[in-house]
């Protein structure tokens, strides 16, 4: 059964009842530097505008949601999470999503959510760990604002993602082989599509985004 992209509170209904709650061209830079994108590799991403969104990308685990809402706070702007979006909408979590569709249903989903928050301006917006698995995604990403990159190790993973059962992905018996796949396949995509790069191990969230607040403001005056 295929859940529709938005639906009305009033369908929830047929579908069971709501399970939430209401750089490129160098190596990793993890004491965070402000550096100008060079130029994309990325097919047809040079057409699309800046429009001075900020997107957090990297692992489940690294903190990009919380970080993601005290930097907008710091820089007085609207924050949306794109996985939660996806939740709000359909009025089922992401594991549910997985459970009907297939992570392949699911992805569709993200990406078309994605493409849908690139359009809007002056917003920190937080995807999931795997959305930049997708090239056209990455694309609109890397064209429409400044991409920054979480990073943590595998044992904060492991601890900030223990209690969560919204990791679908996270369930088998050995979450850490999944962790570490993960990061092999998906680290050197991450980081060839961030302009600013940050490892969050051990550091309070409000410290985090402070530190990003100032490297966002040194990477916007190199480009004046």
């Amino acid at each position: 059964m295929r859940i529709p992209a938005d639906r009305d509170n009033h369908d929830l209904a047929v579908y069971g009842k709501r399970r939430f709650g209401a750089s490129r061209g160098g190596g990793p830079l993890w004491t965070g530097t402000a550096r100008l994108r060079a130029g994309t590799t990325f097919r047809y991403a040079q057409r699309m505008p800046d429009k001075g969104n900020i997107y957090l990308i990297g692992p489940m685990g690294a903190g990009k949601t919380a970080v993601g809402k005290q930097l907008a706070l710091q820089l007085g702007l609207e924050f949306l999470d794109a996985d939660a979006e996806i939740e709000r909408r359909t009025g089922v979590d992401i594991g549910y999503i997985f459970e009907k569709e297939g992570e392949a249903g699911f992805r569709e989903r993200e990406r078309n959510m994605i493409a849908e928050l690139s359009e809007l301006r002056q917003t920190v917006i937080a995807t999931g760990g795997g959305a930049v698995l997708d090239p056209g995604t990455r694309a609109r990403l890397v064209a429409t604002g400044t991409v920054i990159y979480l990073r943590t190790s595998i044992e904060e993973q492991l601890r900030r993602t223990g209690q969560s059962r919204k990791r679908p992905l996270l369930n088998t018996e050995n979450p850490r082989a999944v962790l570490e796949r993960l990061r092999s396949e998906r680290e050197p995509i991450y980081d060839e599509t961030a302009d600013i790069r940050l490892d969050t191990t051990g550091r309070r969230v409000a410290r985090v985004a402070a530190t990003l607040k100032r490297l966002i403001e040194e990477r916007r005056a190199l480009q004046t």
